[in-house]
């Protein structure tokens, strides 16, 4: 094992995850704006985008059920419900299990719409370029994962 290979003591993975945060930065806030120049053809809000792309990907959910997953508040998460609903993407449904927290689910609409979204993002994520490997982007998503872990179960006073 070269030393590249070898984890990095606590001290020095701090240094150098600083890196990747300086980065995320600036790369959420240009593809927050690129998926807001789409909202013209799909009316799609980034807020909105999230809560579509969660039922998606996991089917209906109540609103704090999101709220927990996006690690977003339950008001802001509502917000975003109501504005889908207005546009008849998503729906609100009894849920069986807890009688004053419905279910929201996708509507066909809804999922019309995120399709579109999700293959406009993968045109632009498809010009990304430095010949990545599969290794590097299961490492990008590995240390992504880790970092986000830390942040569920540790608090920073």
């Amino acid at each position: 094992m070269s030393d590249t290979d070898a984890p990095l003591d606590p001290d020095e993975l701090g240094h150098r995850l600083n890196e990747v945060y300086d980065l995320i930065g600036p790369l959420y806030r240009r593809a927050f704006r690129k998926v807001e120049q789409g909202e013209q053809f799909e009316g799609a809000s980034i807020g909105v985008r999230s809560v579509l792309d969660l039922l998606r990907r996991h089917g209906p959910l109540t609103v704090p059920q999101m709220g927990r997953i996006l690690a977003l508040s339950r008001q802001f998460m509502q917000r975003m419900v109501n504005e889908a609903a207005e546009h008849g993407w998503v729906e609100v449904t009894p849920n069986p299990a807890h009688q004053r927290s419905s279910l929201i689910r996708l509507t066909d609409g809804g999922r019309d719409v995120i399709t579109a979204v999700l293959a406009r993002e993968h045109q632009l994520n498809r010009q990304v370029g430095g010949d990545l490997t599969d290794a590097e982007v299961r490492a990008c998503v590995k240390v992504l994962t880790e970092i986000l872990k830390t942040f569920d179960h540790v608090d920073i006073d």
